[in-house]
């Protein structure tokens, strides 16, 4: 049960209790003025009996007081008057009536009296007396407890409806103020110091908002590094055809730049699309893949084309790892890391790629010797088309370690860049390893 239920049932008791409490002073300010109103309507002779036992009691003994009350004044309900003396106990032998009933009598039916043998007692007229005399009055009308309970549930219906209803209007408000495009609206502020399922859900909608507005932020930058990378190559193809117009000698070296130009910008547009694929979550042909020995392929594959350009990559790894994933996306990030270590490592150093397994995690570290990158592009190197601001930067779009990124979180991976001691630039990749795991 939530907190809200909790809250409503504080209230439903509190409305109760409240209802309850006006109900039992109703009553008990009824129950008074009938002790008080049948105390004025016996006045004389409540006075003619405390002054009989004053006398009594104060010029002879309290043995002649004793007879008198149980004597002629003896009836069914007990001696009109009590005589009670400082150890609490009846001078007659009479048994008292509860406390609360003697301290519910008017100040008019009792008094102190010091007896003939020095000894002080309390007379008090016998409760008895007056409660036979207030019962014959009517009893208090019904509507009282009704009219408690009412308004008590009234006001508390009043205050829970408004406490829930105030959090909603500021959601409504703000789910409005989002459909109209304002996506930087936020509804925590207002639901000030609330701990229910409501201001949950004004979390909730503040995550969904930031993450939206996160989103669109990015396909508007996406769109505008997309125009800026097809322009450019698009440009020189423009310009390559202008020149083979006329220098129609230069016709094969024209060929040759619009050829290399056309494969740019397949190699862009695939990787766009592979990119889009990755971001709309559409889940690929699953297949049982031993990840070792795809990494153990692509270290040497890269290994290759390092020695190539006087640079080197080892491999280090041991044992099997087995999962269930989309071979193509996954072995596509792999690639994508050990290549850019391969790219930007300095000549004559070396890529470690270094694959370790802790139960059923996979952890892949590729560390390179190349110039690193500035701390303030370390958050931002995973994003589209992000080159860094480094002047030795390589050539490319900037979409290999998006797409990197994208495959990782599909199967719900991980990838992290942190600086390298020494110099350089440490990739680690995380996967977790299950047969039966589907991806996002």
């Amino acid at each position: 049960m939530g907190r809200l239920f909790w809250k409503s049932f504080v209230a439903f008791w509190l409305a109760l209790i409240i209802a309850g409490a006006g109900v039992g002073t109703a009553v008990w300010l009824h129950r008074q003025s009938s002790i008080d109103e049948a105390a004025e309507r016996l006045a004389p002779r409540i006075n003619f009996w405390l002054d009989t036992t004053e006398a009594v009691l104060a010029d002879g003994n309290p043995q002649a007081t004793r007879r008198l009350l149980m004597g002629s004044w003896r009836r069914q309900d007990g001696p009109p008057v009590l005589v009670i003396d400082t150890n609490g106990r009846e001078l007659a032998g009479h048994p008292l009536p509860p406390p609360r009933a003697l301290d519910d009598l008017p100040a008019s039916a009792r008094r102190w009296v010091t007896a003939a043998d020095g000894r002080r007692y309390e007379i008090v007229i016998n409760p008895n007396r007056l409660n036979r005399d207030r019962h014959s009055r009517q009893p208090p009308t019904p509507l009282i407890p009704i009219a408690a309970g009412l308004i008590a549930s009234l006001g508390f219906s009043a205050l829970l409806a408004w406490y829930v209803a105030k959090p909603i209007r500021a959601l409504r408000r703000a789910f409005d103020a989002a459909a109209r495009g304002h996506l930087e609206t936020r509804v925590t502020p207002s639901m000030g110091g609330r701990r229910d399922e409501i201001a949950d859900l004004g979390q909730d909608f503040d995550r969904m908002a930031a993450r939206l507005q996160a989103q669109i932020t990015a396909q508007r930058r996406l769109l505008h590094d997309v125009s800026h990378e097809l322009r450019s190559p698009l440009a020189r193809m423009q310009a390559a055809i202008g020149l083979g117009r006329k220098n129609p000698e230069r016709r094969e070296e024209t060929f040759d730049r619009l050829e290399r130009e056309s494969q740019r910008l397949d190699t862009l547009v695939g990787e766009l699309l592979t990119l889009a694929r990755l971001e709309a979550g559409s889940n690929g042909h699953l297949e049982r893949v031993e990840l070792m020995e795809m990494l153990a392929d692509i270290s040497e594959d890269a290994r290759f084309e390092a020695q190539a350009k006087g640079r080197d990559v080892v491999f280090a790894g041991e044992g099997e790892a087995w999962a269930r994933v989309q071979a193509t996306p996954l072995q596509r990030a792999f690639e994508n890391v050990i290549r850019n270590a391969v790219k930007y490592t300095a000549e004559g150093t070396t890529v470690e790629v270094t694959v370790s397994r802790a139960g059923d995690r996979l952890t892949v570290d590729v560390a390179d010797r190349g110039p690193g990158v500035p701390a303030a592009d370390l958050p931002y190197i995973f994003e589209p088309f992000h080159r860094g601001s480094a002047p030795t930067a390589a050539p490319g779009f900037g979409l290999g370690l998006a797409i990197a990124k994208r495959a990782l979180g599909a199967h719900d991976g991980q990838i992290e860049a942190m600086p390298r001691p020494g110099g350089g630039l440490r990739v680690r990749l995380t996967l977790p390893l299950n047969d039966q795991a589907q991806t996002r």
